[in-house]
């Protein structure tokens, strides 16, 4: 009797590990997939559409956000990124454990979209993960050595903004190390797979 499949939600900080940590979910549990996200931005050399994402052009984009398509959707340095509730709705009802990895701004429009879908709202396990100081999480910034100090500078305002938002989510990981982030996810996941609201009735 396998409990029912959970939509995993992931938000943290630039630089807080997130990236990290859904690669480890990926190579470590055969039943976790992700959702690919559409895009409006160009393929880069290597990408495939449909595999890393799937590529629209901007009216498309457009044309599905105003008919609804989308659980959640932003814009990036000039291109559009959104999920479509159909992947998610598909992979979920194939069995697979689905995660997202996406801004708070996302997790807050997913929990919304949610709330009006009881498959949705029975799926939905929110996660922030942060290090343990904004201190912390600037060291992270600057060992990367990829920006430049204004950079680094807006991300941590940012992320000030972000971790405030933390008691909006189901669970709070503190980041410590790959190992101890992946097996805290992993109680996560197992302690939500035992919930009663996802759970077939027991036989009598």
């Amino acid at each position: 009797m396998s409990p029912a499949p959970l939509l995993l939600v992931i938000s943290a900080p630039s630089g807080g590990g997130k990236t990290t940590l859904c690669h480890q979910l990926l190579d470590n549990n055969a039943n976790i997939t992700r959702a690919i996200t559409c895009t409006t931005r160009p393929p880069r050399p290597g990408e495939r559409d449909g595999i890393d994402y799937f590529f629209l052009d901007a009216e498309t984009f457009l044309k599905r956000v105003q008919a609804g398509h989308f659980l959640e959707h932003a814009t990036v340095y000039g291109h559009s990124y959104g999920t479509l509730k159909s992947e998610v709705l598909e992979k979920l009802r194939s069995g697979k454990d689905v995660f997202l990895s996406v801004d708070v701004q996302g997790v807050a429009a997913i929990c919304d979209r949610a709330a009006q879908d009881d498959e949705l709202s029975v799926a939905l396990v929110t996660v922030f993960l942060t290090p343990r100081s904004i201190e912390e999480l600037e060291v992270r910034l600057r060992k990367r050595n990829a920006d430049a100090e204004e950079v680094i500078q807006r991300r941590l305002s940012v992320a000030r903004e972000e971790i405030a938002q933390w008691r909006n989510f189901h669970y709070l990981i503190i980041s410590t190390t790959i190992g101890e982030d992946l097996r805290r996810m992993q109680a996560i996941i197992q302690a939500e797979k035992m919930r009663s609201i996802r759970a077939k009735p027991p036989i009598c």
